[in-house]
């Protein structure tokens, strides 16, 4: 048995309408699944990333009882190129930050707080602050 990668992280929103429209927004294309609720309204959308990788975005009501909605925890990164302009833009669409810049070595990560309350990690191996004197990152070997 073995982890083979990330299937999917699920972002939890009160309004999953204006939650998947800011995604929408900030990825460039809009959810390839969604589920209405009991109600009808939207209740979860799923953006797939790349082939094996998807972002959902599920209504809180539909969270575990023990569920923590507050940022903190767990943090999934999403590897980016240009992580000054991806933080840049996450900024000017009303995300805060939640960790600034910080070297590990070989990469650079920051995380931000949607202003639905999710933690959006980021990590980069391009950002000029990484230390590429260390060679390359384990997981390349």
């Amino acid at each position: 048995m073995s982890l083979r990668g990330i299937a999917s992280l699920t972002y939890w929103a009160d309004d999953v309408v204006a939650a998947t429209a800011w995604y929408t927004e900030f990825l460039g294309s809009g959810p390839t699944f969604t589920r209405p609720g009991p109600d009808g309204r939207l209740s979860y959308a799923a953006f797939d990333l790349d082939e094996r990788t998807r972002l959902a975005i599920a209504a809180r009501t539909a969270a575990p009882f023990s569920a923590a909605f507050e940022p903190g925890g767990v943090i999934g990164n999403w590897w980016v190129d240009d992580l000054d302009a991806v933080l840049e833009r996450l900024a000017s669409m009303g995300a805060k930050e939640y960790i600034p810049l910080t070297p590990h070595g070989p990469v650079v990560s920051a995380a931000v707080v949607d202003p639905f309350g999710n933690v959006v990690g980021l990590v980069s191996d391009q950002h000029p602050a990484a230390d590429f004197r260390r060679g390359a990152p384990p997981w390349n070997a």
